[in-house]
């Protein structure tokens, strides 16, 4: 018999077994936790609750260590692309040349969405937040794809969602960015690359060539490749929740959008650059502003600084700062906001204050400037946010899939009024 967990209650002694992960990581195994005892936990927020066994991607935030499928992520950023890794995530390897042909081609013969969905987008406010179009129509995939709605799918039938998904969404994106702005929209070419394509639907005009500059094609592979995955957050929690009820892979996705667009998950690099614009507004006095981020009595909040999982630096972070610098400098972009980054960035590495507290640069600090560099509106921020993390949402929603897992039922305790009795209109005060 393995390790176990002793929890006294009343008196009595309860064992629990320990769960120990590849990594070392150590739970304890409460699933039998109510019918032995009548207890419950409470942990608001999960952050000390395990929701699942996870063979995806490994996290350190002691270490500032973040591995997809074992592979650290400074590898995959410096070697690989992101349709590499999307593969590796989902299917829990490297592709093999013929996996990859495979992939590769059924990316692009998988890009065209159905013209009726269309309607869907010209349907909508011209000010539409992007987010919201992308839900919408993510969701209503489900209508004109009705072959993938059964919860009992074939393997080819899988793998094929999994490849219209992947393709499909990142055409949506960039048809959604096109709406917001009142322009035209770009078909996706089949002889593009899957960053080049999202790039070209993104920034071409109609009977213009468009030619994708490989750095900045580069750059954005990177920016997806460092968002891919990350544990068990809010959305990648909300896709199981939802997918664990048999939803099919539309809703749990749609859903997962919705989870991002808060202001404190994926809205973070849009916080961040606001940041930067009220700084700017304000006469661009940033060691003022570092100041009221020391102050305990300021409002001020600091965007882009710290991480609540990494208690060292984040490793994304030293990654993305390069791509930072290499796209600054190629743009030759002279923008304000930019230099007021540049300079909080300098005082939170140098100052003992930040350093005390590992308030490091993070990855949405980075990715917001690079984004602005790029030309790429505030409000498709969290939308590059969500192409990025679709391969880890479609990842976690297959192995939860494979694996049967029970549809997810939090408990609660609960504080309201005793039982109370019920009072006919005409007696009320």
């Amino acid at each position: 018999m393995g390790e176990t967990a002793k929890i006294e209650i009343e008196g009595k002694t309860y064992e629990f077994p320990v769960v120990v992960g590849t990594e070392n990581e150590k739970g304890i195994d409460i699933r039998t936790l109510r019918d032995k005892t009548g207890y419950i936990t409470l942990d608001p927020g999960y952050p000390n609750t395990g929701s699942c066994l996870s063979g995806i991607t490994y996290i350190d935030g002691e270490k500032g260590i973040l591995r997809y499928r074992g592979i650290p992520i400074e590898d995959l950023a410096e070697k690989s692309d992101f349709v590499e890794v999307s593969y590796l995530l989902i299917y829990g390897h490297l592709p093999t040349k013929k996996e990859r042909a495979w992939f590769s081609n059924g990316l692009t013969r998988h890009s065209l969405i159905h013209e009726d969905l269309l309607r869907i987008l010209s349907d909508l406010p011209p000010n539409t937040h992007p987010m919201a179009t992308l839900s919408a129509v993510v969701c209503a995939m489900s209508a004109y794809y009705p072959q993938f709605l059964d919860p009992d799918l074939s393997k080819d039938k899988v793998d094929a969602l999994i490849l219209s998904m992947l393709s499909k969404v990142r055409t949506i994106a960039a048809f959604a960015y096109k709406k917001s702005i009142g322009q035209p929209i770009i078909y996706p070419k089949n002889e593009v690359s899957y960053c080049g394509n999202f790039l070209r639907m993104m920034y071409g005009v109609p009977a213009e060539p468009f030619v994708v500059d490989p750095d900045l094609e580069k750059v954005m592979n990177l920016l997806l490749i460092l968002h891919a995955d990350h544990e068990q957050n809010c959305s990648t929690s909300t896709v199981r929740l939802v997918g664990s009820s048999r939803a099919n892979l539309f809703a749990s996705l749609s859903a997962a959008i919705l989870a991002l667009w808060g202001p404190l998950h994926g809205g973070a690099n849009q916080k961040v650059i606001e940041m930067l614009e009220l700084i700017q507004a304000e006469g661009g006095n940033y060691k003022k502003f570092m100041e009221l981020a020391k102050d305990k009595n300021s409002s001020f909040k600091l965007f882009g600084f710290g991480h609540r999982v990494y208690k060292n630096y984040d490793p994304r972070a030293k990654i993305i700062k390069n791509a930072c610098d290499l796209v600054l400098k190629k743009l030759g972009v002279d923008d304000p906001i930019l230099d007021i980054a540049k300079n909080l960035e300098k005082i939170a590495l140098e100052d003992s204050y930040f350093i005390e507290r590992k308030l490091y640069p993070n990855v949405d600090f980075y990715s917001g400037i690079i984004y602005r560099a790029m030309g790429i509106p505030v409000n498709m921020f969290t939308v590059m946010f969500a192409l990025g993390r679709l391969p880890g949402w479609i990842a976690q929603w297959k192995e939860m899939i494979e694996e049967n897992a029970k549809i997810g039922r939090p408990r609660q305790i609960y504080v309201g009024n005793v039982k109370s009795p019920y009072v006919p209109t005409d007696q009320r005060k």
